[in-house]
């Protein structure tokens, strides 16, 4: 099972939402690790996508082979540390409620993540770019939907969490 231990958090790109989180040992202190890295991703997936037709095999290995493996550290720290505290809190009806849509859209990305790594793999190893517009879709629709849910995260779950402590 992946760990959602982080060697030292000591600012982040999340810092207004989550700076109660870092201060305190709640689950939510590393979640801010994998957020900068998913976006980070996330901008490199864009840097693909704005070059297609033309795309660097090597940012594409480099892509696929980081993006399945960070989703799923990234998610197995939410579910087993963030949701539960989440969920715990007042209000738990309408919390179940958007952690159940957290955990399919974890399900989804999942999915998803598969489906470009299999595209990017292909033309990290010399494959022709067949379909640039199908390609530019499928990554654009990755990117948006992965920073969405980093923002849910960022500025509903997280605050709630830092308040729980």
């Amino acid at each position: 099972m992946a760990s959602c231990k982080t060697s030292n958090v000591v600012k982040c790109k999340a810092w207004p939402f989550v700076e109660g989180c870092l201060h305190a040992s709640l689950p939510c202190r590393n979640v801010c690790f994998w957020h900068d890295r998913k976006l980070r991703i996330c901008d490199e997936l864009e840097a693909i996508a704005d070059g297609l037709p033309l795309a660097d095999p090597l940012k594409c290995l480099q892509a696929a082979n980081q993006l399945l493996p960070l989703l799923r550290m990234s998610h197995a720290c939410e579910e087993e540390h963030v949701f539960p505290v989440f969920a715990s809190g007042a209000h738990h009806g309408e919390r179940s409620a958007s952690i159940r849509r957290l955990l399919a859209e974890h399900i989804e990305d999942e999915s998803a993540a598969e489906d470009l790594t299999d595209t990017l793999l292909a033309i990290g190893r010399g494959g022709a770019v067949d379909n640039p517009e199908a390609l530019g879709f499928m990554l654009r629709a990755f990117f948006c939907a992965s920073r969405r849910h980093i923002a849910f995260e960022r500025e509903h779950i997280l605050p709630l969490v830092a308040q729980q402590d």
